[in-house]
């Protein structure tokens, strides 16, 4: 059958617009979240800060071998584009399921229930959950207005989330009581490193991360994307890579690491100690119009991924109509569903750990998708080479691999479930006729 119309790029968005969701879909739920979940067996400024490094450098080489895979195959899609080419259409329709169903529903999902929590430390006469089902739902009818009012909406929302931050770092800073944390390296510090709990932490890092790659899901709709979507995934990645590390060592440094041990608004926490308990409110509010940022970069990203699937899958044909104004109303409200329903049954950690696997699996093969491509297509176009290649990939692939093991022993039931969620997306593919070849885009 014949391939969907070529998108017109003409009017698509701007490279800043590409680095702001890239830049949103990162900073969310993990940075505001994740701190209180490691400092409870990692109680070292120096281990903290060398976690958040390798999370950074980590994200940054697979950055730059996503930013080769666009320029050399710019689809919308992200991983089920580059896996179908990489592979087979079977392996790119599993990595597209999954993102179609969990991967970007679960997030926008544990970006909700913190949004909620942190929506606590302002007003306890609101139900977190109802806070969390109300913003899904506004963000999403705003998304249903068009690609013109999402940028704009976009934009507004992340550059007001850096400016939070940045404001929180110097604030920090400048005013906050010093903690006696210490990030110059200590005895025992490299046993920690090396430790398990480093590894299993590493899972909440790496989320905080996950996002990196959010422009080469909606390639379509980015202007000159051979070059716009590699730059905005490097740009993005390395800004926020700066902020992550900085950020966390002003938590350490104002609150003690008792208070934080265990808690999800670890934001809260430190506010708390930088502006008092007032100061602490008003800053938990300004965190949760961040966190309204990074929910909708994912409700636009997220039903796009969708949309591609079904231009090839007829059995998911109906998502990929669009409406007059370009916006794939259908696969936005199925994911609507998903993520109400996740909010309804699930808690933020268990979320957290099936979401995490199976992203990072998809990510790990994708990277050793650039790798295959080189070997079996070397003629291949390809406007931007990954930088480094092969040391940066390799490197991608050596701390992926590790953490999934640690993930699969530390939490085998989470981690299974996720790799049932890919046997159900290989038993749909099974059954489901083809209306197009991916290897024509």
């Amino acid at each position: 059958m014949s391939s969907p119309a070529s998108p017109d790029r003409s009017q698509g968005i701007s490279l800043i617009t590409a680095t702001a969701i890239v830049i949103a879909n990162m900073i969310g739920t993990g940075i505001f979240t994740s701190l209180g979940f490691q400092v409870g067996d990692l109680p070292s400024g120096f281990v903290i800060v060398a976690l958040w490094a390798v999370g950074g450098i980590c994200a940054f080489c697979g950055a730059l071998a996503y930013g080769e895979l666009a320029a050399a195959m710019p689809r919308s899609g992200g991983e089920y584009h580059f896996l179908s080419r990489a592979f087979h259409p079977c392996v790119g329709f599993i990595a597209g399921w999954l993102s179609a169903t969990v991967g970007f529903a679960a997030p926008i999902a544990l970006a909700a229930m913190a949004l909620g929590k942190y929506f606590g430390g302002i007003t306890t006469s609101v139900p977190p959950l109802a806070v969390s089902m109300t913003v899904v739902i506004l963000v999403t009818l705003v998304h249903t207005r068009g690609i013109n009012v999402g940028a704009k909406f976009q934009n507004t929302a992340t550059w007001l989330k850096v400016a939070l931050i940045l404001v929180f770092i110097a604030t920090g800073w400048m005013i906050g009581e010093v903690q006696p944390v210490s990030f110059l390296p200590k005895q025992g510090d490299w046993k920690l490193i090396t430790s398990p709990p480093f590894a299993i932490s590493l899972v909440f890092v790496m989320y905080s991360y996950a996002g990196w790659n959010a422009a080469t899901y909606i390639v379509d709709e980015v202007r000159q994307p051979q070059r716009n979507v590699p730059l905005a995934v490097a740009i993005g990645t390395f800004f926020v890579s700066l902020l992550y590390i900085a950020l966390n060592s002003i938590f350490l440094r104002v609150a003690p690491m008792s208070e934080l041990a265990g808690k999800v608004d670890v934001g809260h926490v430190a506010a708390d100690h930088i502006f008092g308990t007032t100061g602490g409110s008003i800053m938990s509010g300004l965190i949760c119009l961040g966190l309204v940022s990074s929910i909708s970069a994912m409700t636009w990203v997220g039903p796009r991924v969708t949309m591609v699937l079904g231009q090839d899958i007829r059995l998911l044909a109906p998502f990929a109509k669009r409406t007059a104004n370009g916006v794939p109303l259908r696969a936005l409200l199925a994911q609507l569903a998903i993520v109400i329903v996740l909010l309804l049954t699930a808690s933020f950690e268990k979320v957290l750990g099936y979401v995490q696997f199976s992203i990072q699996l998809c990510s790990f093969l994708t990277v050793f998708g650039l790798i295959r491509l080189r070997q079996t297509h070397p003629d291949m176009p390809r406007p931007v080479r990954c930088w480094g290649y092969p040391v940066t990939p390799l490197l991608f692939l050596g701390i992926s691999m590790w953490m999934m093991a640690y993930q699969m022993k530390e939490h085998p039931s989470e981690s299974l479930a996720g790799l049932f969620t890919i046997l159900a997306g290989l038993v749909i593919w099974k059954i489901s006729p083809k209306q197009a070849d991916p290897e024509k885009y």
